[in-house]
């Protein structure tokens, strides 16, 4: 059940942040980001409130609640550079570069207490290579020099690609967090509410202060957000389950495979085209999270 979880996640995942990359050019990655969170949010009181979830939370005291709240700060921030990475970046780099988070979970989860053998250690080794390959690019500067100027293919980090990575980070931290200190104490479904709530007071809070406009946005777009928010949260919920159930390592790789889903889906809607180092990162990347779920 566990990977079943882990896949329908990555599913989720992936439809989300591709429809996410069209709404964060349209009004911004902060607005995006904070209006699907209400979406999300909404969407999951209503299931929970139906389905009678919050008369069974057994969670005792203020830790656990307080421990919800910390990965939604960490979500925030993670979240909030994914969509920096979908506002500037090109879809089928940055999608991929931030999945390579479980390498950091699994690590984490091994120095928490869970074994794993050799070759789920080669394979974090595999995925971090493909990271910097995806991330680089060797592109000619020429469209931009001017006459005359001389045209430099120096390597230089993909636009959005640093975004990425630092989401990859952050979720990495964040997956493991949910799923050894929150996940186990007040459930999958009551952790992802918090997580919602959580990032969408501090987006609306912090809003302001630091010069982000959170005006309404107009138009269609609000279709773009009901369905970023809904399917974020529900493979956010079912990647919860499935740590819940199964181990924290290998749902975390299973459901990065929303990084193929993104690459699919802008290889037939968008015709990005890639360099050859990035579709070689790109598939040591995929490789590697095979490998670490083996």
């Amino acid at each position: 059940m566990e990977i079943i979880l882990g896949i329908a996640a990555a599913i989720g995942w992936g439809v989300a942040d591709f429809s996410a990359r069209f709404a964060s050019r349209c009004i911004g990655a902060y607005r995006t980001l904070m209006w699907m969170q209400l979406f999300g949010f909404l969407g999951l009181t209503l299931y929970l409130a139906r389905s009678g979830a919050f008369s069974r939370v057994t969670a005792s005291g203020w830790r656990p609640w307080a421990f919800a709240v910390v990965a939604g700060l960490i979500n925030t921030a993670s979240s909030l550079a994914l969509y920096r990475s979908f506002e500037f970046g090109v879809m089928s780099i940055v999608g991929p570069v931030s999945s390579a988070y479980p390498a950091l979970t699994v690590a984490l989860a091994l120095l928490s207490g869970e074994r794993i053998h050799a070759l789920r250690g080669a394979a974090l080794g595999v995925t971090f290579v493909g990271v910097i390959l995806a991330a680089l690019s060797f592109t000619s500067n020429s469209n931009r020099a001017a006459p005359g100027e001389e045209h430099l293919s120096s390597a230089h980090v993909s636009t959005g690609a640093g975004w990425a990575i630092f989401a990859a980070v952050g979720y990495g931290l964040m997956f493991w967090w949910l799923g050894f200190h929150v996940v186990p104490l007040v459930g999958s479904a009551i952790s992802v509410w918090v997580v919602r709530i959580s990032t969408f007071s501090t987006l609306a809070l912090a809003g302001a202060p630091t010069g982000h406009t959170l005006h309404l946005p107009r138009g269609k777009v609000w279709l773009l957000l009901a369905v970023v928010g809904l399917m974020d949260t529900a493979a956010f919920v079912a990647n919860n389950a499935g740590m819940g159930m199964g181990h924290v390592a290998v749902v975390s790789v299973l459901s990065s495979l929303y990084g193929a889903v993104t690459v699919l889906l802008s290889w037939i809607f968008l015709r990005e085209r890639l360099e050859p180092n990035q579709w070689c990162g790109i598939a040591l990347i995929f490789l590697g999270i095979v490998l670490v779920s083996l």
